[in-house]
């Protein structure tokens, strides 16, 4: 069984409880969740789950399976990174004074169009947006200079095909 990576996308109500028991049906089959995002969604009161994984696809098509028997789950899909338009964020906290006296660190930031958030006495901060290998080749080039803090979020997609999701949701709203 080939693995791969799914960004697997759920729609439903925004209840106490359901991020547990969708974590849980991962760790029953123990798959790792590489990313997770919660937001809201285009439509009102309907929460997005967007859920990273990298695993065969027979056993993602049973865990989405697994995923909209929960009650409160509209509608759950996966995709390929090929059929998805996706990004993450990353914040990387580098000591100031290698802000001017290495210039490499300018180029990085130049190369990798990423932008100074803040600049304080001590440290300032970069932020990058982009795939996660990009987030890794800047992670990887700023390392030997000292990263004092590091954070990536979670990723946050849109399928490249229309999904129904829209017109079930609107169902579901008119309920």
């Amino acid at each position: 069984m080939e693995k791969q990576w799914y960004t697997i996308s759920v729609y439903s109500e925004n209840n106490v409880g359901l991020l547990n028991r969708i974590s849980g049906i991962f760790l029953k089959r123990h798959i790792n969740i590489e990313s997770l995002n919660v937001s809201k969604s285009e439509i009102e009161n309907v929460s997005k789950f967007t859920i990273v994984v990298v695993a065969p696809e027979e056993w993602v098509r049973k865990i989405v399976g697994q995923i909209e028997k929960q009650v409160e789950v509209i509608k759950a899909y996966y995709h390929t990174d090929d059929e998805t338009i996706y990004q993450e964020s990353a914040l990387f906290k580098i000591a100031s004074d290698l802000l001017f006296d290495e210039r490499q660190i300018q180029n990085i930031i130049k190369e990798s169009n990423s932008q100074i958030v803040t600049v304080a006495r001590d440290f300032f901060v970069l932020a990058k947006t982009g795939r996660r290998h990009e987030i890794d080749q800047m992670h990887d080039a700023l390392e030997p200079y000292g990263i004092k803090q590091f954070v990536r979020s979670g990723r946050i997609a849109v399928s490249k095909a229309s999904m129904p999701i829209t017109s079930i949701l609107e169902e579901f709203q008119n309920q």
